[in-house]
């Protein structure tokens, strides 16, 4: 079965003089408007280099866009209700904590602070629901004819540590928009959703800074040793300052954290004598981001606080793949979101999630995948791209680890395989002009939901983004170098 695609908002391939014209105008606009990151192979903190993008928006249904933004305050609930229950995180993560040194010591500090005593109940969740279009109808072998070239889509992940690409998601739609105008096509940018991500992510981060309520308190944004995405990371500063001057914003990293912060009598975290009111988690979600015991010491000190944790260690934990896989347990929805079409709706989004377990559940899905592992991909508990198993790698690592529990901190998904689109990505130092190639795409829709275990303050959908790659590339992380910025076009199918 050949792969359904879609046409391009413009018909490719363009003149080469007008695309070669109108790419250089867009890398400048790229760079003067904050579409780009810093070169990870000629470092410097002095410079910034484009960030690949499209160059015209992706085609993606209204329908399906729609049913995207209308769930987010479902899948935020049902993110905040599962990080507040403590007996379905122990049950759900028992056999990744033996194997999985990582996530073991996520789990240690959430022990330590609950037997403490929770000094913060009220967590800020700033997630993202990743999603992508499944071609491929799940009643037949066929493409799915009643709704070519797409039959739904399905959720990949929800990410709910440093869900990046706030500024980048709106910002891709403003230099598409810039294009479209450039090559005379302005009237196709009323089929481009507005974008206020950038705007709705940091109106969490205020709140949740209202609602602490400390006069002069600070914000402390924790950061890698070196950021790359840095143009993402400081528009959430410099869109916060703008609109709320009275708060000040650190940038720390988690060994800066160790040496700088203290607990004082009141557990307020201390940073210059000044209380910390937010602490937004931009690293920390990747074993290497804790290279010794002070970055773990200095996570335990932050738990511990009374700041608002974006996000506080239960919620990191619910963002898991082991828990993403038994949510698609039956029943599992309905102890959540309880019984009835809310539960129903969630659970049509998921595509095929197995345990790897020692049982028979998870000999039956290695089985699966030793068969035909082309229809899989296998995935560890991490967070941040370029993690995930496919093809032939999955085998190999399967037959390694079959008979160890490593295999227990992995879970197996089935592979979606979404429509092509014909399309140019505009990339740092690459060739002018490109080539037409075949693209496939990921929607990640914003939420944030701010609340304690027994009130949910705020809960709402604030925006996309929409990350692009090569059709026969298997990861599409854009910090990681993987994939391209780009936004949807939608269509009426």
């Amino acid at each position: 079965m050949s792969q359904a695609r879609f046409t391009s908002c413009i018909p490719l391939p363009l003149e080469q003089k007008t695309l070669v014209g109108v790419i250089e105008k867009a890398k400048d606009w790229a760079l003067m408007h904050g579409v780009g990151m810093r070169d990870k192979k000629n470092f410097t903190k002095d410079a910034i280099q484009i960030a690949p993008f499209v160059l015209l928006p992706s085609p993606f249904p209204r329908t399906e866009f729609n049913k995207a933004v209308e769930l987010q305050q479902v899948l935020n609930k049902l993110m905040h209700k599962v990080a507040h229950d403590d007996d379905f995180l122990e049950h759900t993560l028992q056999n990744a904590l033996q194997v999985d040194e990582f996530t073991a010591k996520l789990f240690e500090i959430w022990v330590k602070v609950r037997k403490e005593g929770i000094a913060q109940p009220v967590s800020l969740g700033m997630l993202r629901s990743d999603i992508m279009l499944e071609s491929r109808c799940p009643h037949t072998e066929n493409q799915c004819a009643k709704h070519t070239p797409y039959c739904s889509w399905k959720q990949v992940e929800i990410n709910s540590i440093a869900s990046g690409f706030g500024h980048l998601g709106p910002v891709s739609r403003e230099i598409q928009s810039y294009i479209l105008r450039q090559l005379g096509c302005g009237h196709l940018i009323k089929n481009m959703p507005e974008n206020k991500a950038l705007s709705g992510l940091c109106s969490g981060i205020i709140e949740a800074y209202d609602l602490f309520g400390v006069p002069g308190s600070v914000a402390l944004f924790v950061v890698e040793e070196v950021s790359y995405n840095i143009c993402d990371q400081r528009f959430h500063e410099f869109e916060i300052s703008e609109r709320r001057p009275d708060i000040i914003i650190y940038r720390k990293t988690l060994n800066e954290i160790f040496e700088e912060t203290a607990l004082n009598d009141k557990k307020q975290l201390m940073l210059d004598d000044k209380v910390v009111a937010v602490v937004y988690y931009r690293s920390g979600y990747e074993p290497a981001q804790y290279p010794s015991q002070k970055e773990w010491d200095a996570r335990l000190r932050v738990e511990r606080s009374t700041a608002i944790k974006c996000p506080s260690i239960h919620y990191q934990l619910a963002g898991t793949k082991k828990v993403q896989q038994a949510l698609a347990a039956p029943g599992a929805l309905e102890q959540f979101l309880g019984a009835g079409a809310i539960s129903g709706r969630v659970r049509d989004i998921f595509t095929g999630l197995y345990s790897l377990d020692f049982d028979d559940s998870g000999e039956r899905a290695v089985e699966m995948a030793l068969a035909d592992a082309e229809r899989f991909v296998l995935k560890p508990q991490r967070e941040g791209g370029g993690n995930n198993l496919y093809g032939a790698d999955i085998r190999e690592a399967l037959l390694k680890m079959r008979h160890s529990r490593e295999r227990a901190a992995y879970i197996l998904m089935e592979r979606i395989s979404p429509p092509l689109v014909p399309g140019y990505v505009v990339r740092p130092g690459g060739a002018v002009p490109p080539p037409v190639t075949d693209l496939v795409s990921e929607l990640g829709i914003f939420g944030v939901i701010i609340g304690s275990k027994d009130k949910i303050y705020s809960n709402r959908q604030v925006g996309h983004m929409l990350r692009t790659k090569l059709a026969d590339a298997n990861e599409g992380g854009v910090a990681a170098g993987l994939g391209a910025l780009d936004s949807p076009y939608l269509l009426d199918l």
